[in-house]
């Protein structure tokens, strides 16, 4: 895969904000972004349309691609869950003149980083706490107590990763966050943003 632009992965654990704060810096036109949709084998959920929230794809399939070794990275979230990055969607949205920007589980982010060193930012986002956590996860109703007590015993071995990634964002307030967030991204891509005040 040819050099391109810049990388910004966001992970946290499922329920720390992170896709929220991705949607907000996506419509930033100064930071120039484009999101990398990612591949999985997963059923879809409600509305979730296919190369908009995520390439759906059978097992076999995902497989298939990983033999190809089409992915940038890939991990089996759960059994038969896959997820991963295919090295074509980065490879397209680079040819556009974009910076990529990745809402990613903490595995994959840290996989990227490690490939693409000097041109990625890794932002890790901190929930307030892992009983926050488990509320926004309910709050959302969208999954089985079971499912959610998986993603919260996950969240806590996710957690001990953050000091891997090259920023830290604590979620305790969204507006304090989104704006930490932005001015994280402007520097790194070397967008000047609007009343940037001297520190």
């Amino acid at each position: 895969m040819t050099e391109g632009g810049k990388l910004i992965i966001f992970s946290a654990p499922s329920g720390s904000g992170k896709t929220t704060i991705v949607k907000y810096l996506l419509e930033q036109p100064e930071l120039n972004l484009a999101f990398s949709v990612s591949a999985t084998s997963r059923p879809r959920r409600g509305r979730e349309k296919h190369g908009v929230n995520y390439y759906f794809m059978s097992i076999s399939e995902f497989k298939k691609h990983i033999k190809n070794d089409d992915f940038l990275e890939w991990e089996e979230v759960y059994r038969d869950n896959f997820y991963g990055t295919l090295k074509s969607e980065v490879a397209r949205l680079w040819a556009e003149g974009k910076n990529v920007i990745f809402d990613i589980d903490v595995v994959g982010g840290l996989r990227i980083k490690k490939k693409y060193p000097k041109q990625t930012l890794a932002v890790f986002v901190k929930p307030p706490s892992v009983d926050e956590l488990k509320i926004r996860l309910k709050k959302r109703s969208t999954e089985s107590d079971d499912k959610i007590n998986m993603r919260v015993a996950k969240a806590s071995v996710e957690l001990a990763t953050a000091p891997q990634f090259d920023k830290v964002i604590k979620n305790y307030d969204l507006e304090i966050a989104l704006k930490e967030a932005h001015q994280l991204v402007a520097d790194f891509v070397g967008a000047s943003t609007p009343n940037q005040e001297e520190e």
